[in-house]
C-alpha cells in the first residue's frame, strides 16, 4: 500500500547529465513525499563526450544515449516528452505545447546549450547545428551513409568545431574535402602545445583551416564568405561557440548574457528554481561550458533539491580551478591537455574511452528494482499469484479472457426488449425512443506515471468500443483513481486529466458530462461511453467465409510495456508504442463503416478478439502471420522471452487457434491498449478500404481472411 502521500512536486527540465546523474540518486534515495517530473524532447539524451566517436564510427548510435525512459522508471519519475517553451515564476506553471500547464513547487533546469545560427544568412535552411546533440547525430547519420564525394564546412574553429572536422574526415575514409571556419583565430583558447597537435592533425588530414572569414550565406552546396571566397558544402555544420535557448529571456530570473545566473547552491534570483549544466552560469566562479562540470554539479544538485522539498540545508558546489581536457583526433587517437601541457596518443584514446564507458554504465546497470517484500509464512498460492514481474499496467492488468468468459456466462439471460447484445461484444446496444445507441466502460491501471499520457491513452482505448460498433461517440463520464496525495496535488492532478480528457472526447465527438474521483494505491483512469448509431451496428456477429481480415494497428503494446515497466525496455521503442496507443480510430471507423464485423483489439489479444468474431459469426479464420504489422522492437522483445502478465491467460482462452508458435505467433496473444481496430470486409473492397487508410495515417495491414468451417484460428507463416 502507498502509505505515504504525495505533497510536493519537483520538476526537471532536460535530460542533460547533471540531472541524469541525480534521478539515478533519487532513484537509490528518493524523498518520500516527492513527485518528481523529467520533461524532456526526446526519450533518450546523448552523452556530449561520446559524440565524436561516434561520429567517427567507434561508437554505435546507442552506446551515446541514456536511456531516459528506463531512467525514470527507475527513479519513479514521471517523464513527459516535450520541448519547454516557458516557467512562469509566479503561478510556478511550466509550459510544454500540446498539454496542460505542469505544476511545480520547485523546478530546476538542464538543457545544454545550442549552436543553432538563425541570424546567419541561410543557415537554418541549410546548415545543422553541432548543440543540440541528437539533432546533429541524425543528419550525420543520415549524411555518412549516403554521402559520394562529399564536402563538409565547419563553422567555428573551437575544440568542439575542430574535434568534429576530424572525426567526420575519418568516418568518411578521408575522400571527403572538409574546411573548417571561424571569424577569428582557430583554436584561440588552446594552450600552444595543444595548439599545435591538433593543428598538425588538422593538416595531416588534409582538413584546410580559414581564419579571420565572416561568413555572408549559407547555401545548399556551399559557404560564401564576405570576401567573395566561397567553400563547398553539402553538410554544414554550426559549432561556432555556445549560445542559450531564447526561452529562458522570459523567466524573470537573473541571467548573464542570456544563461541562468546561479549562486554556489545552484539556486537563481528565484529560490525556487534551479540551473545546472551548460544552460547555466556560475557567478561565484565563472567556468566554461565543459562536460566535467555539470557531472560534478549532480551530487550537490542532488542534496539541494531535496533541501529544498523537505526544509533541509544546503550545501555549496565549488568548481575545481582547472580540469582535464580529452580531445578525440578522429582516429583512435586524443589528446590530453591540463595545466598548460598537452600530449596526444592511443593510449590516451583508450584512457577516455574507458572514462566515458564507465561514465554511460551507471545507466545501462541500474540496480535491479526490489520485488515485494513477501512475508516468510504466506497463504497458499500467495508467490504463485505474485509472479516473478511487476505487475503489469493498461490492458496487461486485466482479467484473463477465459476467466471472464466463463464468469458471464453464468449470468443470467437478458430480459429487456431493449437492452440488445451479441455475446462478447464491445458495447451493449440499448434502445432509446426508438433510436439505437451503444453503451461501455472501461478501466485501465496506469502504463507509466504522467497522468496527461495515461488519460490520452485510456480515451482512446474506452473509445475503442464505440468506433469498434461503428457508432458515433456521444457522451463520457469519467472514473478516476488517484494516489494518496495532498489537496494541492489532488487539483493540479486532476486539472491535468480533465483538460486531456475534455480535448480527446471532444475531438470524438462526445461531451464529458460528469465522472467519479477517489483516492487509492495506483493511478487508475476509465471512462463510460454512449455512441448514436444512425444505422444497425457493427457486431461480432457478420463476418462471412472469404472475407479478408484488415488490422488498423500494429501489434506488441502489451510485450512493450510489460518491458518497460521491468526497467527492459529500449526508450525509442517505448515513446513509439506511446505515439500508436494516442492515434484515435474515429477516421478509420468511417472508412470502415460498411464492413461485415468488427472489433477493436485491446486486452484479449488480436486472437481472442478474432476468436470472439469467429464464435458469434460462426465461421474460422486464417492469420497470415508474416503480414500482421509489429510495434517498434516488440519481436526483439518476444524473442528474449518478455511476456505481459496476462499473456498465458489470453493463450488459453483464445479457443482453438492451431500453428501459432514462436516469438512472432507470441504476440497473437499480447494483450494491446488502445489498440486498432480488427474489421471483416468483403474480399473485393479489402485493397481499396485498406489505401484508404493508410491515406488517412494508419499503419494497416490486410493479415488474413474469413474461412468456412468451425469457429478457429489456423496461422499460416
Amino acid at each position: 500500500m502507498n502509505s505515504l502521500p504525495q505533497t510536493r512536486d519537483l520538476v526537471l527540465i532536460g535530460g542533460g547529465h547533471t540531472h541524469a546523474l541525480v534521478l539515478r540518486m533519487w532513484g537509490m534515495k528518493a524523498l518520500a513525499g516527492a513527485r518528481v517530473t523529467l520533461i524532456n524532447p526526446g526519450p533518450t539524451a546523448p552523452y556530449t563526450g561520446m559524440l565524436p566517436g561516434f561520429v567517427a564510427g567507434h561508437y554505435r548510435r546507442d552506446d551515446l544515449e541514456i536511456d531516459l525512459v528506463r531512467l525514470a522508471r527507475f527513479a519513479g519519475a514521471r517523464l513527459i516528452l516535450g520541448a519547454v517553451t516557458a516557467i512562469d515564476p509566479v503561478a510556478r506553471v511550466v509550459t510544454v505545447p500540446g498539454r496542460p500547464p505542469i505544476a511545480y513547487d520547485v523546478v530546476s533546469v538542464d538543457i545544454g546549450i545550442t549552436s543553432n545560427m538563425p541570424g546567419l544568412p541561410g543557415f537554418t535552411e541549410h546548415g545543422i547545428a553541432a548543440k543540440p546533440l541528437g539533432g546533429f547525430a541524425t543528419r550525420w547519420a543520415a549524411f555518412r551513409d549516403g554521402a559520394t564525394d562529399p564536402a563538409i564546412a565547419v563553422i567555428g574553429g573551437g575544440v568542439a568545431g575542430v574535434e568534429l572536422a576530424m572525426a567526420m574526415g575519418h568516418a568518411l575514409g578521408g575522400t571527403a574535402r572538409i574546411s573548417v571556419i571561424d571569424r577569428g583565430k582557430v583554436l584561440a583558447q588552446t594552450n600552444p602545445t595543444g595548439r599545435r597537435i591538433l593543428m598538425d592533425t588538422l593538416s595531416a588530414q588534409g582538413i584546410a583551416v580559414v581564419e579571420n572569414a565572416d561568413i555572408a550565406q549559407v547555401h545548399a552546396d556551399q559557404v560564401a564568405l564576405t570576401d567573395g571566397r566561397q567553400f563547398t558544402s553539402d553538410f554544414t555544420v554550426g559549432a561556432a561557440g555556445a549560445r542559450p535557448y531564447d526561452w529562458l529571456a522570459d523567466t524573470g530570473v537573473d541571467l548573464n548574457a542570456g544563461f541562468i545566473a546561479v549562486g554556489p547552491t545552484l539556486q537563481s534570483s528565484d529560490p525556487a528554481i534551479f540551473a545546472a549544466g551548460d544552460c547555466a552560469h556560475l557567478t561565484h566562479a565563472p567556468r566554461p561550458k565543459a562536460g566535467v562540470f555539470a557531472v560534478r554539479q549532480a551530487p550537490v544538485l542532488f542534496d539541494n533539491l531535496r533541501a529544498a522539498l523537505s526544509g533541509g540545508d544546503m550545501r555549496p558546489y565549488q568548481p575545481q580551478k582547472d580540469y582535464l581536457k580529452l580531445v578525440s583526433l578522429g582516429s583512435k587517437r586524443a589528446l590530453a591537455e591540463k595545466w598548460g601541457t598537452a600530449r596526444a596518443g592511443s593510449l590516451l584514446w583508450r584512457w577516455k574511452d574507458r572514462i566515458d564507458r564507465k561514465f554511460m554504465r551507471q545507466f545501462t546497470d541500474l540496480p535491479p528494482m526490489d520485488a515485494p517484500d513477501v512475508p516468510l509464512t504466506t497463504a497458499i498460492g500467495v508467490r504463485d499469484a505474485l509472479g516473478d514481474k511487476p505487475m503489469c499496467g493498461g490492458c496487461g492488468a486485466k482479467v484473463g479472457r477465459g476467466a471472464l468468459r466463463d464468469v458471464l456466462a453464468g449470468l443470467p439471460p437478458l430480459d429487456r426488449a431493449d437492452v440488445l447484445s451479441v455475446a462478447g461484444d464491445d458495447a451493449a446496444i440499448v434502445m432509446v425512443g426508438g433510436a439505437r445507441q451503444v453503451m461501455t466502460t472501461d478501466h485501465l491501471r496506469a502504463l507509466m506515471a504522467d497522468p496527461v499520457l495515461m488519460t490520452r491513452i485510456a480515451a482512446i482505448h474506452a473509445l475503442g468500443d464505440i468506433w469498434g460498433m461503428g457508432a458515433s461517440p456521444q457522451a463520457a463520464t469519467a472514473s478516476i483513481i488517484l494516489p494518496r496525495m495532498s489537496a494541492d496535488l489532488q487539483r493540479r492532478t486532476l486539472s491535468e486529466i480533465m483538460a486531456v480528457a475534455t480535448e480527446v472526447m471532444g475531438d470524438a465527438g462526445a461531451a464529458i458530462v460528469g465522472g467519479h474521483s477517489s483516492l487509492g494505491d495506483e493511478l487508475t483512469i476509465g471512462f463510460t461511453l454512449t455512441g448514436q448509431c444512425d444505422k444497425a451496428p457493427i457486431t461480432l456477429a457478420g463476418a462471412r467465409a472469404g472475407d479478408a481480415l484488415i488490422l488498423t494497428k500494429p501489434l506488441g503494446s502489451g510485450v512493450v510495456m510489460a518491458a518497460e515497466m521491468a526497467g527492459r525496455a529500449r526508450g525509442g521503442d517505448v515513446a513509439a508504442a506511446y505515439a500508436i496507443m494516442v492515434q484515435g480510430q474515429g477516421a478509420a471507423a468511417a472508412i470502415l463503416a460498411d464492413v461485415h464485423a468488427m472489433t477493436d483489439v485491446t486486452g484479449f489479444g488480436l486472437a481472442g478478439h478474432l476468436g470472439g468474431i469467429c464464435d458469434a459469426s460462426g465461421v474460422g479464420a486464417e492469420i497470415d502471420l508474416g503480414a500482421v504489422p509489429l510495434m517498434q522492437g516488440a519481436l526483439a522483445l518476444a524473442e528474449t522471452g518478455t511476456r505481459s502478465t496476462i499473456y498465458a491467460d489470453n493463450r488459453s482462452g483464445a479457443g482453438p487457434v492451431f500453428g501459432a508458435d514462436g516469438p512472432r505467433a507470441d504476440l497473437l496473444f499480447d494483450p494491446q491498449t488502445a489498440g486498432g481496430l480488427l474489421a471483416a470486409v468483403a474480399a473485393d473492397k479489402a485493397v481499396d478500404l485498406l489505401q484508404k487508410l493508410i491515406d488517412a495515417g494508419y499503419p494497416a495491414a490486410i493479415i488474413g481472411r474469413i474461412t468456412a468451417g468451425p469457429p478457429a484460428i489456423k496461422v499460416l507463416k
